[in-house]
């Protein structure tokens, strides 16, 4: 998907007179930079569950990694669908991004060794991951790998003026 830029499209519903929409680079931007998003998935019975994790944006795809028993790794064993979210915690500037997707592992030991390297460039040495078998290596813990091309994506634009702003793949 790299090189791909989806359409913008406003969504005057939700968005103040005179708005327009955030282009793609804005928001590729946002989840590029962004340290912190926000994971959720859908427990077995059903539940929602959320829960903050560190990721990399790579060739048009959010990543982040979890253990197999993890609760996250066991929802997505059963239920690979996600959304993803990020942005600016305030109410009058900022831009919020919503993923939505669904995670698929990743496993190619090349492809792994370039999103380790990704993992330890943006978050320092602490993150630094080993490859082995498909899958993370730190500290004596596994952690397999997803990756989250968007299906779509909402854009929240805040301040003067509102807006949303949706981007469509695929």
């Amino acid at each position: 998907m790299s090189g791909f830029e989806p359409v913008a499209e406003l969504d005057a519903r939700y968005s103040a007179e005179g708005a327009t929409a955030s282009p793609w680079p804005v928001a590729e931007s946002l989840l590029t930079r962004a340290e912190i998003y926000w994971l959720s998935t859908v427990r077995p019975d059903g539940r929602p569950h959320v829960t903050p994790l560190i990721g990399v944006w790579s060739q048009g795809a959010l990543h982040f990694s979890t253990g197999a028993s993890e609760r996250k790794g066991l929802n997505l064993a059963a239920n690979p669908e996600v959304v993803l979210t990020t942005g600016d915690n305030t109410l009058s500037e900022g831009l919020d991004v919503v993923v939505e997707g669904r995670a698929e592992r990743v496993t190619d030991e090349d492809r792994l060794h370039r999103l380790a390297a990704a993992w330890e460039s943006k978050y320092g040495p602490q993150w630094h991951f080993d490859v082995q078998d498909g899958t993370f290596r730190h500290a004596g813990h596994v952690a397999l790998v997803f990756e989250v091309p968007p299906r779509t994506v909402f854009g929240f634009g805040k301040g003067a003026p509102f807006s949303q702003t949706r981007w469509r793949f695929g």
